[in-house]
This record gives structure tokens, C-alpha cells and sequence, in this order.
């Protein structure tokens, strides 16, 4: 089949043309698959932090109690350390000034 210059260079251009518009296609769904993606995975790990942020959460309240109980403790042991200590100091004085 003999072609002549200027149907060669038709030929040429809507190849071409052609080319460009799949390239350009198929660039246009791969963004759109990303971009779906990317807010799928958006989504879950914002669910996930959530869920985290709930256990961090309660594990804060968990830790206030136990170091509520132990605040209250260490203040029984400090009031019983002072009353030890007036009691010691009211032995010294009493030994001491009767010699």
C-alpha cells in the first residue's frame, strides 16, 4: 500500500494523538485511584487514632486513681512519721532534763 507524504503525516499525528489522549487517561484514573485511596487510608487511621486516643485515655484515668491511693497512703505514713517524731522528742526531753 503506497502512502503518500502528507497521509504519512496524518497518519503520524493521530498516532501520536492517540498516544497522548491514553497517557492522559490513564494518568487521570491513576490519580483518581490514589487520591481514593489515600482517603480510605486517611479515614482508617483516623479511626485508629481515636480508638487510641480512648485507651490512652483510660489508661490516664486508671493511673490518677492508683496514684490517688497512693498520695492518701504516703500521707498516713508521713502523719505517722511526725506523730513518732513528736513522741521521740517528747522521750528525749523528758530523759535528758531528769538526769
Amino acid at each position: 500500500m503506497d502512502m503518500t507524504e502528507p497521509q504519512t503525516w496524518t497518519v503520524i499525528g493521530v498516532f501520536a494523538a492517540m498516544m497522548l489522549g491514553g497517557m492522559t487517561l490513564m494518568t487521570t484514573q491513576f490519580s483518581r485511584v490514589i487520591r481514593a485511596e489515600v482517603g480510605g487510608l486517611r479515614s482508617e487511621m483516623l479511626g485508629e487514632l481515636g480508638g487510641f486516643r480512648g485507651e490512652l485515655n483510660g489508661f490516664r484515668g486508671e493511673v490518677n486513681g492508683r496514684l490517688d491511693v497512693i498520695e492518701s497512703r504516703l500521707t498516713r505514713v508521713e502523719s505517722k512519721v511526725d506523730d513518732l517524731d513528736t513522741e521521740l522528742t517528747n522521750l528525749a526531753t523528758r530523759f535528758w532534763k531528769s538526769q
